[in-house]
């Protein structure tokens, strides 16, 4: 069993009081001595915790674990900061050079940028400058969505802005875990997954070798990135799209990439993501890829061609923005470094300057004959029996269907079975019952075999 980050926050926390005290009292004695500043060196605490791990995989520097430190501690031990300078500073104060917010309910000491700054360089300018360096945008900080300083208030110094800590690195430390994101505007999208194997999804040969390409990419791209050294060369992650009628295995094909490749799917709503509101379709897809980013998640974008469609003339300030939507939209699946999967149920809806931008276009056919009596099959309960004097598989593939309405006339036909008495004797006019209903939803006419 792993350890718990409890012991392990204790001892950080109490290297960053140390830290914070020999800063005290450099600054104190600054004016009568000059001699160098000396901070305490870098301490790790080994064990097995969550962030122990964190720490190791990542080997922070001196300067970043001690930022690190002061954006996780008012989440953990909210009024330490301000207990460490009654304790250092009893008579004085508070020096201004710390910086720190109070702008929350209980009015605690909140660090700042400004409070990494002088905890690390005091008043030495040109370390002050080599530590802003880690507010960067391509700071591993900011690139992999760890921590980001809070953009400062009109008017302000640069780095008055709050040190701010991803919620899901705060609930890692913490509770050792990140759990799975609840569905919310904030996070337009919901995990989906699929209690069946590659067995049960039966695809044209073709298709299937598609999907092994994709399960190629999934095995070995941060390998091609990496080792090979191919990172500025391809874009990051892999962009596919999957098109064909519904009930052709699109969504499961995604739940099975993601079952057998370790890997959590996200359907994403598009009705929640697109708003009447200017402005707030970028700031929900935002919130939506920020929150995926560097996760290894696969997103499933249902019915894409809802916001991915062509895209219309400039006739109106609707336009404008339904373009600018599509366009921002482009720019984060091309940015996002893990596997986007769109499904659309006719390709033709889709912008042709926006099909050249996948990896992969995928199409689902209709089955054919020998693939209908394979799913028939495969969906009927284990140890079933008809009342033909002969097994119905064959007669049933007659039908033109999609996997996805083989699977409700069967479900109807088992219901109506259960309803009979229980057992798994399954009637054929129950399952043609059953394929007539699916085919009035598609506005067919069925005839019976």
């Amino acid at each position: 069993m792993s350890d718990t980050n409890a012991a392990n926050l204790q001892h950080a926390f109490d290297y960053l009081d140390r830290v914070i005290t020999a800063r005290i009292e450099l600054h104190q004695r600054q004016a009568d001595d000059p001699a160098p500043e000396k901070l305490p060196g870098l301490a790790f605490f080994e064990d097995s915790s969550a962030f122990a791990g964190f720490i190791r995989e990542r080997q922070p520097s001196f300067d970043e674990y001690v930022v690190l430190l002061l954006a996780l501690v008012p989440h953990v031990q909210p009024s330490f900061l301000d207990n460490l300078f009654l304790r250092r500073l009893p008579d004085q104060g508070l020096f201004a050079e710390f910086g720190g917010s109070r702008d929350n309910a209980n009015r605690l000491f909140q660090p700042t940028g400004e409070t990494a700054l002088f905890t690390l360089a005091g008043i030495d300018l040109d370390r002050r400058f080599e530590v802003q360096k880690l507010f960067s945008a391509d700071h591993w900080f900011a690139a992999e969505g760890v921590l980001q300083l809070q953009t400062a208030k009109p008017g302000e110094p640069g780095f008055s802005g709050r040190l701010l800590l991803n919620p899901d690195y705060v609930e890692l430390f913490t509770t050792g875990s990140i759990s799975a994101p609840h569905f919310s505007s904030a996070f337009p999208a919901q995990r989906i997954g699929t209690g069946l194997a590659w067995e049960d999804l039966v695809l044209d040969s073709n298709v299937q070798q598609r999907i092994d390409e994709i399960r190629c990419w999934i095995e070995h791209h941060r390998q091609l990135m990496q080792d090979w050294q191919m990172a500025a060369r391809f874009k990051p992650g892999y962009r596919v799209l999957f098109h064909g009628p519904p009930g052709t295995g699109k969504t499961l094909t995604a739940t099975l990439l993601g079952k057998h490749t370790g890997r959590e799917v996200y359907r994403v709503d598009l009705s929640t993501v697109v708003s009447k509101y200017i402005g707030e379709t970028e700031k929900n897809l935002a919130a939506l890829f920020d929150k995926a980013r560097n996760r290894d998640w696969i997103l499933f974008f249902d019915e894409a061609d809802a916001l991915f469609g062509k895209r219309t003339g400039i006739k109106d300030a609707h336009d404008r923005f339904a373009n600018q939507e599509v366009s921002y939209l482009l720019q984060k699946v091309e940015e996002f470094d893990g596997l986007v999967i769109l499904a659309s149920n006719l390709k033709s809806n889709l912008d042709d300057a926006f099909l050249r931008r996948f990896n992969a276009v995928i199409g689902f056919p209709l089955p054919a004959a020998r693939e209908r009596e394979q799913i028939w099959r495969i969906s009927m309960p284990t140890g079933v029996s008809f009342d033909t004097p002969e097994l119905p598989y064959e007669r049933l593939a007659r039908f033109e269907l999609s996997g996805g309405t083989i699977i409700n006339a069967v479900h109807y036909a088992c219901l109506q079975a259960l309803s009979r008495g229980g057992d798994k004797h399954l009637v054929y006019d129950d399952l043609q019952r059953g394929i007539a209903l699916e085919m009035e939803k598609e506005g067919r006419v069925f005839k019976p075999l």
